[in-house]
């Protein structure tokens, strides 16, 4: 009898999750510029914790309660907290042990929507080497989460997708492509030589560079920072 292969698909936004939904999958978050990079420097630098929420309200709550909040929307962090969304604010000892709350403006969404799933974890091209052979190790069904902009399709979350795609099915013929996973796949190949090139008039690129942010976005598509992967247990981020 043929074994049965396993899956891997992409869902291009939150928005779209229900429709994606899988109990048995593993659901890989990924908002490349710039939360799940964010999440990935916290982890390397030793957080102990990172409770996600997704709205301002409740980031607030906690904040009065004394945690320490990190708070963007639109690219920009909010005032009155103590970090925004750059992986540069997460550097340091200063957040060595600590219990983080974050919200921002798409990632935390995403970790929103699938928190119910089978298990939940957070990618980028930080930590892409050390994420790709675990989720090969799992021998489970996988689901690209990719938090787009509000809902929408962005440019790098595909990309990293794709990225994804093309490790784990490399010479290996374990896995079912589902159609936006093969898109992706061919995306990330156009993409490889030099992302920060195809990605130079991507929409959410252009956002962040018009906020001078480029450092932010050059270190974000560097491969390979960190062989940490954070993992959502009992409402918050901890290092697997």
């Amino acid at each position: 009898m043929k074994e049965k292969k396993l899956k891997i698909d992409a869902c291009f936004s939150p928005h779209l999750y229900p429709v994606y939904k899988d109990n048995d999958s593993i659901v890989v978050i990924i908002d490349v510029l710039r939360a799940t990079s964010a999440i990935c420097v916290a982890f390397e630098y030793g957080v102990e914790k990172m409770i996600p929420v997704a709205t301002v309200e409740e980031a607030r709550e906690y904040k009065q309660k004394g945690f320490l909040v990190g708070a963007e929307r639109n690219g920009l962090a909010i005032d009155g907290f103590d970090f925004g969304n750059s992986p540069f604010h997460y550097m340091g000892d200063h957040v060595k042990g600590k219990t983080i709350v974050l919200t921002t403006t798409n990632g935390t969404q995403a970790i929103e929507a699938a928190k119910g799933a089978h298990k939940v974890v957070i990618g980028s091209f930080l930590n892409i080497d050390a994420l790709c052979s675990w989720l090969l190790s799992q021998n489970k069904n996988i689901l690209l989460l990719c938090s787009g902009w509000k809902n929408k399709f962005n440019l790098e979350d595909a990309v990293f997708a794709g990225a994804v795609t093309d490790k784990i099915s490399h010479g290996n013929d374990n896995y079912k492509l589902g159609d936006a996973c093969l898109a992706l796949m061919y995306l990330y190949q156009m993409a490889k030589e030099n992302p920060i090139k195809f990605l130079s008039h991507s929409s959410h690129k252009e956002r962040l560079a018009a906020l001078n942010l480029k450092e932010d976005i050059r270190y974000c598509l560097t491969p390979n920072q960190t062989k940490v992967i954070p993992i959502y247990k009992d409402g918050a981020l901890v290092k697997l």
